[in-house]
């Protein structure tokens, strides 16, 4: 099955970071780089680099969540304040086996068409996922960046 994820970093060697938790993944494809100011959180965060992966996966959106979360805590996170600095962050977007709402899992993702650090990259690499204006209603100002 097919599913989207959106990874980013803003503390540590992000590139580092990111390529690693790629590296543990079946992409079948990969944005481009966007490193993007904080949105929401505390204030005083360094920048984060962000991408979007279009993976192959077996798994079902619950196992996919917990592999998302096993590769946050090999990277080191601490989940301490909502928004706030992160090694890494690994958020699901969209899963082919069909939408899901449950408490700690919605897909497709619900804020995903109101952050410019998610959509620009999944524009790249799947622009049949996005609206023709979503450019109109995401939050945020992003950068491409040198490759990952």
């Amino acid at each position: 099955m097919k599913a989207y994820l959106s990874l980013g970093s803003n503390i540590g060697d992000r590139r580092a970071l990111l390529r690693e938790a790629v590296s543990s993944l079946r992409v079948v494809q990969l944005s481009p780089v966007y490193e993007t100011e904080p949105v929401g959180g505390p204030p005083g965060q360094q920048k984060y680099l962000n991408i979007v992966v279009e993976i192959e996966t077996d798994l079902t959106p619950r196992e996919l969540l917990g592999a998302c979360h096993r590769l946050e805590a090999a990277a080191d996170r601490v989940r301490g304040e909502r928004w706030g600095p992160r090694t890494l962050d690994v958020d699901i977007l969209w899963h082919e086996s069909g939408p899901v709402d449950e408490p700690d899992l919605i897909l497709p993702h619900p804020r995903m068409q109101e952050r410019r650090f998610v959509m620009a990259p999944l524009a790249d690499i799947a622009p049949g996922m996005v609206q023709p204006d979503w450019d109109d209603h995401a939050e945020g100002r992003v950068d491409q960046v040198d490759p990952l």
